[in-house]
């Protein structure tokens, strides 16, 4: 507050508030585990507002809202890198046994405790959807299929 630096003050007493919110109709303190994730609601939000923006091509605002999500990203754990998240998707499939995109639900529920905080739901869900297609193509290529006599 006393760098001057108004945005960073109004993000910080954003967040601040959202936790104080919860704590209030809980009636308990929140874990950090827990803060975590009113934040991640936040950027998450603020991202939301980022594509709206851009399609009402609003630059200025955009431009607030991506400062505002560096902001916020500095008190949320470190996010996984693509490589790490390669690695977890391909350990959860592994893990439970998937083969076909409609076994996606299965994979989200094994890594969504292990990225939680850590990674965009919407990144896990696209590269666990892009390993389950890889591994269902590579299923069908193995496979002969009937030939149509014509």
């Amino acid at each position: 507050m006393r760098s001057g630096d108004a945005l960073r003050r109004d993000v910080l007493r954003m967040a601040q508030n959202a936790v104080y919110l919860v704590e209030k109709r809980d009636r308990r303190e929140l874990t950090d585990d827990e803060i975590a994730a009113i934040l991640g609601r936040e950027v998450k939000t603020r991202r939301e507002s980022v594509d709206a923006f851009r399609k009402g091509d609003r630059e200025d605002l955009v431009a607030k809202e991506e400062a505002e999500i560096a902001i916020l990203q500095d008190y949320l754990p470190e996010q996984l890198d693509d490589a790490t998240l390669e690695g977890l998707v391909r350990e959860a499939i592994a893990a439970t046994g998937a083969s076909s995109a409609r076994e996606i639900g299965k994979v989200m529920g094994w890594l969504a405790p292990r990225t939680r905080g850590r990674a965009d739901g919407r990144r896990v869900s696209a590269q666990v959807a892009r390993e389950l297609a890889r591994a269902d193509l590579a299923g069908h290529e193995g496979a002969t299929h009937g030939t149509r006599a014509g």
